[in-house]
């Protein structure tokens, strides 16, 4: 792990590899770089390859300060760590909220990102009745801790029968392993992001009508089990030009875990393709 100074935050991002132009791994909601752990080396032989931590998240600032969490900023934090390490353009990949950054990175500063991967995302808000669990979660977060959240994630998950992707892969990683992964997670968000960032999925202003801006080399990815966003993603393929669908079977909403040869032979292709023409 690595940190640099972006405006007023400390951002922690991982570096592997080698390469004129880098790829640049944008996590979601409660995720952080360990999101990539297993690929990591796979895509370092592929090239330069950088996986920040967003504020709030991992091992990047807490600041504690709900009016310094929103999607503008986590893109202008990643457009900040562009600027810090001397990165003109990367091919730039988005999970999910981190899709949303990714978007709106690219809308802003087009001539940054060369090409895009916008993986398990939307382009609107999710669904309104969300919003109840997200008040009802980051009330616990503010006023119990993000070890108490934990706790109860926990315990509502393993009442729910998951997907057999997510079965599947936490049957490969182990339990135990899986969990603990997302309690490192969990318990070192900034209770204040999550709070505040779990609520602005549900109310962020819709980039459907601004997505035919987006002129670079496109992949959408999305997990064939990942019933939320398959329907958003055939939005986003529609609607940026020249973009290209890939579902992947076998997996939910984290492909690059539950079906890893896929998800990397899709981020193959496009980079082989994308470096081949810009």
């Amino acid at each position: 792990m690595e940190r640099v100074r972006v405006g007023e935050i400390e951002m922690a991002y991982e570096e592997h590899g080698s390469g004129a132009r880098p790829f640049v791994l944008v996590h979601g909601f409660t995720g952080s770089r360990d999101d990539w752990r297993e690929m990591l080396p796979r895509l370092a032989a592929r090239g330069r390859t950088i996986a920040p931590d967003l504020r709030g998240h991992g091992d990047t600032t807490n600041t504690g300060d709900a009016a310094t969490y929103d999607f503008d900023q986590l893109a202008r934090d990643v457009i900040g760590l562009l600027d810090a390490l001397g990165i003109e353009r990367c091919d730039l990949l988005g999970h999910s909220m981190g899709g949303i950054v990714a978007q709106i990175v690219t809308l802003a500063h087009p001539g940054r990102v060369a090409s895009l991967v916008l993986m398990d995302t939307g382009c609107e808000p999710i669904r309104r009745e969300v919003r109840a669990y997200f008040e009802m979660a980051g009330k616990i977060a503010l006023e119990s801790g993000m070890q108490t959240l934990y706790e109860v994630m926990r315990g509502t998950a393993e009442r729910t029968t998951p997907s057999p992707a997510v079965a599947r892969a936490i049957e490969r990683m182990g339990p135990e392993t899986h969990w603990a992964r997302i309690r490192a997670k969990v318990l070192a968000m900034d209770p204040v992001a999550f709070a505040t960032l779990g609520l602005r999925l549900t109310d962020y202003p819709a980039l459907t009508s601004r997505l035919g801006a987006i002129q670079c080399p496109t992949t959408v990815l999305v997990g064939a089990e990942d019933a939320p966003f398959v329907a958003t993603s055939k939005t986003l393929a529609e609607r940026i030009p020249g973009a290209r669908l890939v579902v992947i079977g076998d997996a939910a909403h984290s492909p690059q875990l539950e079906n890893p040869d896929a998800w990397f032979a899709a981020i193959d292709a496009h980079l082989a393709s994308a470096r081949a023409t810009a």
